[in-house]
């Protein structure tokens, strides 16, 4: 993809969050926000403090970057992006922050480390590291293993500096010292991150649940963050995706137990719908169709490497379960089994070619068939999606969404904390002030006054580009710094900066993202 230098603007000079509203403080809080202050260039940060700069992922789920600064170093959580929404106009196919801006404010960034493979965190690393931002990028071996790739085909791989991190390790950038703690999330190897400093310590959640039967990996390290809490933890920055929500807590092993009934008990074909980097999730379709005599294929591009790659490191053990899409197609209905992505009702993706039907490499697909929707959709795919299942059902296929599911079996469980698992969290964590990130506006004033009824001292609510300072004495935003969100495009060269974009914040609106969930 090449980079868009145009359309789109980060939020306007006025300061006011993605919707329009204002900046403020949720509930009581000894903390207020100083009039906004506009910087042309990041601070030094100082010894006695922890700077912490959302440049993406507020007022918006999607496009996550984190900068930290203590004592003049900065690393980067994150580099992810956007995507667009079907009454977009840029004609970009993502957005990221302009690397360049980013890279004249803060100028050196001593590490990018990524909390875990999802698009909204790591989507952006190939357009922009590392000939935009050349710095060593620390992650998961699965998560290495997918950026490598991605740069691989970007032709850069031999120029990047990739580090792997173990699940649970540590290293010293900076003027900090990193350490990975495991979290479950729907992908493998998502971990939360501890950040220690003289100043004191911060914990990154990433994003995460409190799944107690994962299936791949372990539960989410309770006993490493609650020792974050023991020995005193300054601040925590906290995923906020559903922090209006009040969600039951299901794990991966009751979706594995409902995949097995609904096989067992349907006559013909099963597909199952999930997100490409869902590995979990095709394993318990493959564990479903195995026990239901049925022989099971991965369609999808990004389905298929992710299960590779997890193969390679020994994630998951697929032995003799998995076909090729195009054997199955000799076979009886009720002999197969797919797992296939298209989520979001993208016109290419298998989903979407199922429904069309003809195409030789997939099992056409009928009367007395079932596709089950294991996903959510992202705000602003709506119509493309029921296009695809209208299309399905159409052709007589039973489609099944957690909303119809026989018997109330879930078919998906969101791969973010609801508001009793982000509860647990802040009790065991303690944080004395807590950041909301990754979440639209309302997402992040949820979680503010979840934050501060469980006893935080405070809880800024802030927008992209703020410039928060903590350190023992509390946390105050210092300042803004403006940086244009830009496109990406696979069609076509950069483009000019439209006239006068460092003056005046142009708004066009980019619809908020779902994480991969």
């Amino acid at each position: 993809m090449d980079l868009i230098r145009s359309r789109a603007q980060l939020l306007g000079v006025t300061g006011g969050a993605q919707d329009g509203s204002l900046d403020h403080h949720p509930g009581p809080s000894p903390f207020a926000h100083p009039p906004v202050r506009h910087l042309h260039r990041l601070p030094r940060p100082r010894a006695t403090e922890i700077v912490v700069v959302p440049v993406g992922g507020l007022g918006r789920i999607g496009m996550n970057w984190t900068l930290y600064g203590h004592d003049g170093s900065w690393i980067l959580v994150d580099a992810g992006i956007a995507f667009p929404g079907e009454d977009d106009t840029t004609g970009a196919d993502a957005f990221i922050p302009d690397p360049e801006t980013l890279r004249r404010l803060v100028g050196r960034i001593d590490a990018l480390v990524v909390t875990h493979a999802h698009e909204d965190h790591i989507g952006a690393i190939q357009h922009v590291f590392p000939r935009l931002i050349d710095c060593p990028i620390w992650a998961s071996p699965f998560a290495a293993a997918a950026i490598s790739r991605r740069l691989d085909e970007a032709g850069t791989l031999d120029e990047a500096d990739i580090r792997t991190l173990p699940v649970g390790g540590s290293f010293r950038v900076g003027r900090f010292t990193v350490c990975s703690i495991r979290v479950t999330h729907s992908v493998p190897e998502a971990v939360a991150l501890a950040i220690f400093t003289p100043a004191g310590t911060l914990l990154h959640t990433g994003d995460f649940k409190l799944d107690p039967e994962p299936l791949i990996g372990l539960p989410t390290h309770i006993a490493a963050i609650r020792a974050l809490g023991d020995a005193g933890l300054l601040a925590m920055v906290c995923d906020s995706t559903n922090a209006e929500r009040d969600l039951p807590v299901t794990s991966e092993a009751q979706i594995r137990e409902s995949f097995r009934k609904i096989f067992a008990s349907r006559p013909g074909t099963v597909a199952v719908c999930c997100f490409g980097s869902n590995v979990v999730r095709a394993m318990s379709a493959c564990d479903a169709a195995v026990r239901s005599g049925r022989r099971i294929a991965l369609t999808g591009r990004s389905l298929r490497a992710h299960a590779a790659t997890a193969e390679s490191l020994g994630i998951i053990d697929p032995q003799d379960m998995l076909a090729e899409p195009s054997h199955l197609r000799g076979l009886d209905r009720r002999e197969i089994a797919l797992v296939c992505t298209g989520t979001q009702g993208e016109a290419n993706a298998a989903l979407a070619r199922l429904a069309k039907g003809g195409d030789w490499r997939l099992p056409e697909l009928g009367r007395g068939d079932t596709v089950i929707m294991s996903s959510s959709v992202i705000p602003g795919n709506e119509a493309a999606l029921a296009r695809v299942l209208d299309r399905l059902r159409g052709r007589g296929v039973e489609v099944l969404t957690q909303r119809d599911a026989p018997d109330g079996l879930p078919v998906h469980a969101s791969g973010h904390a609801g508001r009793a698992e982000l509860a647990a969290m802040h009790r065991h964590a303690r944080p004395r002030f807590v950041i909301p990130v990754h979440g639209t506006d309302a997402h992040l004033r949820a979680h503010a006054s979840l934050a501060l009824g469980c006893g935080a001292e405070a809880a800024p609510v802030g927008a992209e580009g703020d410039v928060m300072s903590v350190c023992a004495s509390g946390v105050k935003i210092i300042g803004r710094v403006v940086i244009p969100v830009i496109g990406i495009r696979r069609d076509m060269g950069a483009l000019p900066r439209a006239a006068g974009a460092a003056k005046v914040a142009k708004r066009v609106p980019i619809p908020a993202m779902t994480a991969a969930a």
